[in-house]
């Protein structure tokens, strides 16, 4: 199985970290359901171009999270999550989205009001308008 997850040498998060929370984000928003089974590790880090120990570690920060589970012998599956669960990763994962955000936006000399009109028209184009 391949899942839609792209990993990019030039961030500053580290590569295991880009792989989990982009799989945590598809899991909250619907698009991996309990009961998917994951790629193996060895399968990811090829597909990825990145090493089995990057790929390892995300997988276990994750099942630590309570997202994934392997099962012996069977593979790696996505968990059943409790809504709370859901509701506090998707507030976390945009939260930590939006402070990456400003944070570079206030390295380029934005000013807070003008991050807001930003934020406010992608909002309004977004929601409003039909965009994606």
């Amino acid at each position: 199985m391949r899942i839609p997850i792209q990993v990019s040498n030039e961030s500053r998060e580290p590569i295991y970290y880009q792989i989990e929370t982009q799989i945590k984000t598809l899991i909250v928003g619907g698009k991996l359901p309990p009961g998917t089974p994951l790629p193996s590790i060895r399968a990811l880090a090829s597909d990825l171009g990145c090493s089995v120990i990057t790929t390892r570690r995300a997988y276990l920060n994750l099942e630590t999270n309570g997202f994934i589970q392997t099962i012996q012998g069977k593979g790696t599956f996505i968990r059943e999550i409790k809504k709370g669960q859901i509701t506090q990763s998707r507030q976390q994962l945009l939260h930590d989205a939006f402070e990456k955000v400003v944070q570079q936006g206030k390295q380029m000399g934005c000013s807070s009001e003008e991050m807001n009109v930003i934020f406010s028209n992608i909002v309004n184009k977004t929601f409003h308008n039909g965009g994606s």
